[in-house]
């Protein structure tokens, strides 16, 4: 397991450290609904909360450059981008056997559902994750 990175840590007036904090949650939380959306059978999430969730963290992560919370920034945008890639390579398994595409979303899924607890549980707690 790697680290947090050895960067030069900015500390943020706690006025904007507060509202970085309260958007992690809500991003956490959208990409969170979206994740048990595709682990539960019959469910399925807006995988527009989700690209909601992801154009927020793109517009806002600037503003904690150089503070333990870019990587959360930083974890929310890899999970996305990584699950997305990983769908993506899978998508043939759908059309041509129903059945290992199935298994492989699944995968894909709580993989993705244990990123997202893994960097919430990490931001209650104040600690960056690792990079």
């Amino acid at each position: 397991m790697s680290s947090p990175a050895a960067e030069p840590v900015v500390v943020l007036d706690p006025e904007r450290e507060r509202s970085l904090i309260t958007l992690g949650h809500v991003s956490y939380a959208l990409h969170a609904f979206v994740a048990i959306g595709a682990v539960l059978p019959g469910t399925q999430a807006s995988v527009g909360l989700l690209v909601l969730a992801f154009v927020i963290d793109l517009v806002k992560r600037d503003e904690a450059a150089g503070s333990w919370q870019a990587s959360h920034f930083r974890w929310r945008i890899r999970s996305v981008l990584w699950s997305a890639l990983a769908y993506g390579l899978t998508l043939p398994l759908w059309l041509l056997l129903i059945v290992p595409g199935w298994i492989a979303w699944g995968l894909i899924s709580v993989w993705f559902l244990w990123r997202v607890l893994r960097g919430w549980t990490a931001l209650r707690d104040r600690r960056p994750m690792p990079v």
